[in-house]
C-alpha cells in the first residue's frame, strides 16, 4: 500500500532536517508524538507558506491592541494540499484526544488560535463536535473516470476543447522539445540539479527567495524515491541534455499531487504540458482517482480539472473574536460556493 505521502516521517523529516521549518524559519514545532499517535503541530510567527489566507483577521487583532502571533497550527508546511491530518491508533476518538491537549497548548504557548488546514472529508467528520469555524475555498482538482488513454479523456472533452488541447500539445514538439518521465530511481541523477534551478527560477524572477532548498530534495529523493515523479522537457530527443523546464511531483495509491515546477526558458505550452497534460497521462496509466495540480489557476478548467471545496478550521481563545471570525466565514463561504457553482459552467467536457 502507498500512503498519503505529506503526513509521513520521510516528508516531515526532511523539511526539518535541512532547515525548512524549525527555530527560525517561523515554524516552531511542537508536534505530538505519543503511544503510536502524531499531530503535526506548529507555533507560527506569521502566515507565509500555508495559502490560507488570515491577514486581515491579523490586522482586525492589531487594531483591538492584541498579538495575533503566535499562533498554533496544524498542516503541512507549504504543502495546500487535503489529506489526513494526524495518526491515531485503532479506536483512539480524535476529538477526546486532541481538544484538551490542544487548548492546553494554546495556553501554554499565549497563542491567539488553533488552525487545521485542508482536512480530508474523514478529519472534519472527526472534528464535527467541536466549537470550530469552518472556512471555505475552492481549487481544481482531475478526476479519471476509468480512462484508458488521453486521448480517451480527449474524447469526453467538447470538439472545439479537444482542438484546443491537441493544439498545445503539438506546440512542445514544433518548438523541438520532447518531454520524459522519470520515477524513483529511474530519475537521471543529472536532472536533480536542474529541477533545483528550473524551482528556484519561480521565486528568483518575482524577487522572492525559495522555501525550500536543495539538501531538501535531496532528502526527499532518497526518503520518498518511490512515491516520486519528475517531468521534463529536454531539447531535442537525448535525456543527457540539461532540461529546459521540469514539474515535481508525489503520489500514492490514489491521487497525484502535482507540487514543484520551473523553467530555465519561457516557451509557449511549457507550463500547460508538464503540470498538467502530464499529470493527467501518468494518472491514467497508473489507474490513480485523481489529480491535485496545486492552488490557484482558473485556467485549469478549461482543461478539464473540476471545481472543488476545500477546507481549514479555526478556533481562537477569545470568544468575541472565535463569533465574529465564525460569521465572517460563513457569508465568506457563501461567495466561494457561488463561484464554484459558476466555475462548473466552464467545464470543457460534452454534456450528457
Amino acid at each position: 500500500m502507498v500512503t498519503y505521502p505529506f503526513l509521513t516521517e520521510a516528508f516531515l523529516g526532511a523539511l526539518a532536517d535541512t532547515g525548512a521549518i524549525g527555530l527560525g524559519t517561523g515554524w516552531r514545532d511542537l508536534s505530538w508524538r505519543e503511544d503510536g499517535a502524531f499531530l503535526p503541530l506548529y507555533a507560527r510567527s506569521d502566515s507565509r507558506g500555508e495559502f490560507v489566507f488570515d491577514q486581515r483577521w491579523a490586522m482586525a487583532y492589531s487594531q483591538h491592541g492584541l498579538r495575533y502571533y503566535p499562533r498554533l497550527l496544524t498542516a503541512i508546511p507549504f504543502t495546500p494540499v487535503t489529506g489526513p491530518r494526524w495518526r491515531l491508533p485503532e479506536g483512539r476518538e480524535a476529538a477526546d484526544w486532541l481538544w484538551p491537549r490542544l487548548q492546553e497548548q494554546v495556553a501554554a504557548q499565549q497563542a491567539s488560535s488553533w488552525h487545521l488546514l485542508f482536512p480530508d472529508d474523514a478529519t472534519r467528520a472527526a472534528l464535527s463536535s467541536l466549537p470550530l469555524a469552518a472556512r471555505r475555498a475552492c481549487h481544481f482538482r482531475w478526476f479519471n473516470r476509468d480512462y484508458s488513454s488521453f486521448d480517451d479523456f480527449l474524447a469526453a472533452l467538447m470538439s472545439r476543447k479537444r482542438k484546443t488541447l491537441r493544439k498545445e500539445r503539438a506546440r512542445i514538439a514544433e518548438q523541438g522539445l520532447t518531454v520524459q518521465r522519470a520515477v524513483g530511481q529511474a530519475i537521471p541523477a543529472h536532472w536533480w540539479e536542474a529541477f533545483y534551478e528550473c524551482y528556484a527560477r519561480t521565486y528568483l524572477v518575482r524577487g522572492q527567495r525559495p522555501y525550500l532548498s536543495p539538501a531538501f530534495f535531496r532528502a526527499l529523493a532518497l526518503r520518498l524515491g518511490d512515491q516520486l515523479m519528475l517531468a521534463a522537457a529536454l531539447p531535442g530527443t537525448s535525456s543527457d541534455a540539461p532540461p529546459l523546464a521540469m514539474a515535481l511531483y508525489l503520489f500514492d495509491d490514489d491521487c497525484l499531487y502535482g507540487r514543484y515546477w520551473g523553467a530555465r526558458q519561457d516557451l509557449d505550452g511549457l507550463h500547460f504540458e508538464l503540470c498538467y497534460y502530464q499529470g493527467i497521462e501518468f494518472a491514467i496509466e497508473r489507474g490513480l482517482a485523481a489529480f491535485d495540480p496545486g492552488v490557484q489557476g482558473e485556467h485549469k478548467l478549461l482543461r478539464g480539472f473540476e471545481p472543488v471545496i476545500t477546507w481549514s478550521l479555526h478556533w481562537h481563545a477569545d470568544p468575541r473574536f472565535h463569533d465574529a471570525i465564525e460569521r465572517f466565514c460563513a457569508a465568506e463561504g457563501e461567495a466561494v460556493m457561488a463561484y464554484r457553482d459558476e466555475a462548473l459552467n466552464y467545464l470543457p467536457y460534452r454534456r450528457g
